[in-house]
């Protein structure tokens, strides 16, 4: 099978251990992401989060219901006032570590992978919004950063 762009979702920003989080969802599906999986994905969130160090508690997070058992959630947030921190989790990869093939079931992952194809997309986007909104205004505007969000789409056609 060929390579192939999914979805790209949108959907509101949540707040999440005092850090609010603008959120993309992944899904070849276009009925989106089964809410028992988002519910299992945004619990393990917490476990993702930095200290604070003093920068706006703000970042996104990428969650991918992959093609095959496996779940995804990047969280990266804003630290260092210009930096980003990543963690992620994992869920219904054996392969990752996970202990059964259940989506909702995540795990917290000690690699440093930051994403795959389908889960990059929003980085560029981020790096501009954030600069755009936070470091450029001499006042910083969180909620313009976190309204700041590209439109729906699919993860390529972005060359």
């Amino acid at each position: 099978m060929g390579f192939e762009e999914k979805i790209l979702r949108t959907p509101p920003p949540i707040e999440v251990g005092g850090r609010r989080f603008k959120r993309y969802h992944v899904s070849a599906d276009p009925t989106g992401i089964a809410p028992e999986i988002e519910k299992a994905a945004y619990a393990v969130l917490p476990e993702l989060l930095p200290a604070p160090d003093g920068t706006p508690s703000a970042g996104f997070v990428a969650l991918h219901r992959g093609g095959d058992t496996g779940a995804y959630l990047n969280a990266y947030s804003w630290v260092w006032d210009n930096v980003l921190d990543f963690r992620g989790a994992a869920a219904g990869r054996p392969v990752r570590g996970c202990p059964d093939l259940d989506p909702a079931h995540f795990i917290v992952q000690p690699r440093p992978w930051i994403g795959c194809v389908w889960e990059l997309p929003p980085l560029t986007h981020e790096r501009d919004a954030w600069v755009r909104h936070m470091l450029v205004p001499e006042q910083p505007d969180l909620d313009a950063y976190l309204a700041d969000s590209p439109a729906e789409e699919t993860t390529g056609g972005r060359a």
